[in-house]
């Protein structure tokens, strides 16, 4: 997802987009549910459930995590900011947070669909998607599948596009048999309480991390080696989905708004979103001056502006 990174950087991301996946102490999956309770409902699908959270009336604006994340990322305080002006739906992605794993999709395609039909049984209509980080890749799939039934897209510092050389050693071993049964266990069950600080710290950069992020977030959520698993899978193969997706950006005709850092170190801004604003017609890319990975948390406001315009150009809203 990134450009040039160095192994402590790498394993900041691997720990997800400002999502920690380290903690101290034994934490089995069973308990993990137990100890950080779901804060929405739940949406049956034939092959399982995705778990929404839901506030606010109006149009309709579909949030997407990122990467090792879950919908408490963007309930942390996006969601009220927007809940007086949308209804706002943020989607756990399956096999993250509390949704099901539907069999563990690699792409952002597939992802999107399942999180596309899972809106439609919501009854969501035209919505303005969000998407930060990985969860951009999802966004822009998804609109490429959905074509009028989007009013728009509204991005925050997206992997939209393949990037040069790869993410080395380790999402190669994270992402192996050994990575799944060996070492994504051990790290979950051993890693140290500063592991979580230093990790987060190092997502969130140049940025403080707000206070009280990481208890609303669910330590033990974010932990379970099935996901941990999970997300270096869709990490290490999502160059390879870009790439594929990448090529269908410009005929997108719907309004896009993009918000990325201009310190972000995580997903490169000349490699994603400058490389979107060049190739699609009706992107806006605002540049954050000083502001990391997660602009929704560094800059709220501005975050806020950008749903705002993309659900104005759409018409939704005046």
């Amino acid at each position: 997802m990134t450009l040039k990174i160095s192994a402590s950087r790498l394993a900041a991301l691997a720990l997800g987009a400002g999502i920690v996946t380290a903690c101290v102490g034994v934490v089995e999956d069973r308990m993990a549910h137990a100890q950080t309770q779901p804060e929405g409902a739940f949406v049956a699908l034939p092959d399982g459930r995705i778990h929404a959270v839901i506030r606010g009336q109006g149009p309709d604006l579909v949030m997407i995590h990122g990467a090792n994340g879950n919908a408490r990322d963007f309930s942390f305080d996006l969601i009220d900011r927007m809940a007086a002006d949308f209804r706002v739906i943020a989607l756990d992605r399956p096999g993250f947070g509390f949704s099901d794993d539907f069999g563990g999709p690699d792409g952002p395609v597939e992802q999107a669909d399942i999180l596309r039909a899972a809106a439609a049984e919501l009854d969501v209509t035209r919505p303005v998607v969000l998407g930060h980080s990985y969860g951009g890749a999802v966004a822009l799939a998804w609109a490429l599948r959905g074509g009028d039934d989007v009013a728009g897209l509204t991005l925050l510092a997206p992997a939209s596009h393949p990037w040069p050389g790869d993410l080395g050693l380790w999402y190669r071993i994270s992402a192996s048999a050994l990575g799944r049964n060996v070492v994504l266990p051990l790290v979950a069950r051993f890693a140290p309480a500063s592991a979580v600080d230093s990790t987060l710290a190092g997502v969130f950069a140049p940025n403080p991390v707000p206070d009280g992020y990481l208890d609303h977030l669910g330590r033990d959520l974010t932990l379970r080696a099935e996901q941990l698993s999970l997300n270096a899978r869709q990490v290490n193969s999502l160059k390879h989905h870009v790439e594929a997706i990448a090529p269908g950006y410009p005929a997108l005709n719907i309004p896009i708004e993009v918000v990325h850092g201009t310190a972000d170190e995580t997903v490169g801004l000349s490699i994603h979103s400058e490389r979107l604003e060049r190739e699609v017609s009706s992107v806006t890319l605002t540049r954050l001056d000083g502001v990391g990975h997660m602009p929704h948390h560094a800059h709220p406001d501005a975050v806020a502006d950008a749903i705002l315009r993309t659900a104005q150009r759409a018409g939704l809203i005046r």
